[in-house]
């Protein structure tokens, strides 16, 4: 069960994409309009009035800057799988992959024979997380992220955590 085109990221497609990364976008986009705001700035009559704006466009664009690059970073390590080493066949450690699966309720949507991706429920205050399992010869890389429908959530991705641990003890308890 070799699989050498395991991406070390999870890989998100068309619209999932742009949902996910959508609150990056917005910022940049506020980053782009107090870039403007700089621009335009240099065309006003008065001095002070031109010095003023083009602070406050500055500040504005290093915040919104600095925020959407924070937030970019922490989405890109989300994507990033987590390797745990098995000593146990890779077909086994898929088994109990999907035997966690089964017991927490959570759906698989897509299915292979080098692994799984399944979303949790919903519940009335969160929508559901993804999780992304591939097994290779020597150990088994997990990801879980917020539904990209969602976007950035801190206590989601507390939750995702938690399904990555789940999935750790499943695999070791074999």
């Amino acid at each position: 069960m070799h699989s050498a085109t395991v991406p070390a990221t999870v890989r998100l497609q068309g619209v999932d994409w742009a949902r996910y990364f959508a609150p990056v976008m917005f910022f940049a986009f506020l980053a782009t309009l107090c870039l403007a705001l700089i621009t335009v700035s240099a065309f006003l009559v008065t001095m002070h009035d031109a010095l003023a704006i083009a602070v406050a466009g500055l500040f504005g664009m290093l915040a919104t800057g600095a925020a959407g690059a924070v937030i970019l970073r922490l989405q890109l390590r989300w994507l990033r799988y987590t390797a745990i080493p098995i000593s146990t066949e890779p077909n086994a450690a898929l088994a109990a992959v999907r035997r966690l699966v089964a017991e927490a309720g959570w759906r698989i949507t897509r299915q292979t024979q080098e692994g799984l991706e399944a979303r949790t429920p919903d519940t009335l205050f969160a929508e559901g997380e993804r999780v992304c399992v591939q097994v290779r010869d020597h150990e088994v890389l997990v990801a879980s992220i917020c539904d990209p429908n969602v976007g950035f959530s801190l206590v989601g991705h507390q939750r995702c955590q938690q399904h990555c641990e789940r999935v750790r003890r499943a695999v070791l308890a074999i």
